[in-house]
């Protein structure tokens, strides 16, 4: 079957529309062919930098590319360098702007990029981990320092961004980028240490950047891609970090729709009023959202401002559920809105999808399953063992450099390639998924399994919750027994005897946390997904000073 890759997709449509606005930020707007000239000149220094892809038999856990960091906020320079880096044939990959750095050496370590792209006020970091790895006997990558407003000077041995693009050419370079050229997305290293998925971007681009049919089947040839390009009107407001899947996946799949792509002013954090205020001013389609930690301040900013958001059609809600009152809260302030919810991971993309309701399940996306226990074979609808969330289809090759971890996530069923990333689930009678959330949060407790996120759920659409997060604890009676970690909402304190009773009612006993613990600080990672490490640091600095445990 033929299929498409990213930087030849972004030529045609350059081509088709050049005028037309690719890219508006708070430093000026970009047409599709100002955005051409751009990463082909990046791509020219990359290829001058002798960086690219050397064919060779790679195992599912290697790849055959140069790597690129993108150390960097949101900004032009982020899809830059995953454009230009394509058009090169060198393989980018996302950093979290927030590791320190033994985080950043051990990622450098397995990543091992040939160059990177990073805002100015990274250099610090960048110049100790690099210095850190040539004395172990490293390689030096090329340094591409993008300036900003944080006064710090070029890096020694760097080359400032806008400098080395004004001296490279911006004709196209004699390479034919491939469906099978290599996209890396790092896990945010919530199940363990962050793992590079490897997504071939031909899979990429029909999988989590949405390049299919109203009837979900892959669009695959370039005019018909270019014709879908030319009539998209959308306009996409990237709120969350491209650090991680959503910002990213969100952007690029605009892109292959012919979106404008479009930033907020603040790009270090959320900023309600300024992301609605961009909203409005830009007329913004579309806008994709990462659970409460992105819903909860938004409604909030609605409820007391006016925006005129007539615009919006659609919120694509990933990564973190967005609670029942607030979806509520948001839907009576912006009645023509849809708010899709969407379940995935960086190995799977999006698995199951949800309109409406926060209760209400799941409808499976093309290629998902759920799993038996033992993962040896599809579940029918209706039965009542709890199983494995898996995707078939589009999926990644595997995990840079884990040979073991890729043979355990990626498993053939009946002939078929799935990958199983750690959700369970239940199939339900009328075909719909019932998702219970991560094996890692799972909690047993006096011999009885509670998901996390059940209770959460729950939690978090109680008065005066703004935010919470469940953990468990070492009991001498259950084992492990369930604990809640709350930040309330402005003006509320919900006693313990209260949220107990709110929980009664949608919870058995045995899921009712056994302690409600405090706090003013956040629960929620840059991305928007749960902190668990801060909610186990709170629980852990609780210790001993614990509430009589009632029966389960």
């Amino acid at each position: 079957m033929p299929e498409l890759d990213l930087a030849t997709l972004h030529e045609a449509v350059e081509a088709a529309i050049p005028d037309r606005e690719c890219l508006v930020w708070q430093g000026g707007r970009t047409t599709w062919r100002q955005m051409g000239d751009r990463t082909r000149r990046l791509a020219n220094v990359l290829h001058a930098h002798g960086l690219g892809r050397r064919e060779r038999d790679c195992e599912a856990w290697e790849s055959p590319h140069d790597h690129l960091a993108l150390y960097l906020h949101n900004g032009p320079e982020y899809l830059e360098g995953l454009l230009g880096a394509h058009k090169a044939r060198v393989a980018p990959f996302n950093v979290n702007y927030r590791y320190v750095d033994d985080e950043l050496a051990q990622l450098f370590g397995d990543s091992r990029p040939a160059a990177i792209l990073f805002h100015a006020r990274f250099a610090g970091a960048i110049g100790r981990v690099v210095d850190r790895a040539g004395k172990e006997g490293g390689t030096s990558p090329l340094l591409l320092q993008v300036a900003d407003d944080s006064g710090e000077e070029l890096l020694p041995g760097a080359l400032d961004y806008e400098t080395a693009l004004a001296e490279a050419s911006p004709g196209p370079l004699d390479l034919r980028p491939s469906p099978s050229d290599l996209h890396i997305l790092y896990t945010g290293g919530t199940t363990g240490l962050p793992k590079g998925v490897l997504w071939r971007i031909g899979d990429l681009m029909v999988g989590p950047l949405g390049l299919s049919r109203r009837d979900g089947t892959p669009i695959t040839d370039l005019a018909e891609a270019v014709e879908r390009a030319v009539r998209g009107d959308h306009r996409v407001l990237i709120g969350p970090p491209m650090m991680h899947g959503a910002g990213t996946w969100s952007a690029l799949g605009g892109w292959c729709g012919g979106a404008c792509v479009i930033f907020p002013g603040r790009v270090d954090g959320l900023d309600a009023a300024d992301l609605l205020a961009t909203a409005e001013r830009e007329r913004v389609t579309r806008m994709p959202m990462v659970g409460d930690a992105f819903a909860r301040p938004i409604v909030e900013e609605l409820e007391r401002g006016s925006y005129d958001l007539s615009a919006l059609r659609t919120m694509l809600n990933s990564a973190a559920a967005i609670s029942p009152g607030v979806k509520r809260r948001l839907l009576e302030r912006l009645p023509n809105l849809r708010i899709v919810d969407v379940l995935g991971s960086s190995e799977s993309g999006f698995a199951v999808t949800r309109q409406g309701a926060a209760d209400r399940p799941f409808l499976p996306a093309p290629g998902a399953a759920v799993l038996s226990a033992d993962r040896g074979r599809r579940m029918k609808p209706g039965e009542d063992e709890m199983g494995w969330l898996a995707k078939g289809g589009r999926v990644p090759l595997g995990y840079l450099n884990d040979p073991d971890k890729t043979t355990a996530t990626f498993i053939t069923v009946d002939g078929e390639r799935l990958v199983v990333a750690g959700d369970r689930a239940r199939l339900l009678a009328d075909g719909t998924v019932e998702v219970h959330g991560r094996e890692a949060t799972t909690i047993n407790t006096g011999g009885e399994k509670v998901f996390a996120e059940e209770v959460e759920v729950v939690l978090r659409g109680l008065p005066g919750v703004a935010d919470a997060l469940v953990v468990g604890r070492p009991s001498e009676r259950w084992g492990t027994e369930i604990v809640a970690v709350l930040r309330n909402a402005e003006g509320a304190a919900p006693d313990d005897a209260e949220l107990r009773a709110g929980c009664a009612a949608h919870l058995a006993r045995y899921k009712i946390p056994k302690a409600f613990l405090r706090t003013d600080g956040g629960l929620r990672l840059p991305n928007g997904k749960a902190d668990y490490a801060a909610a186990r640091a709170i629980v852990a600095t609780a210790g001993g000073n614990r509430p009589e445990s009632g029966s389960a």
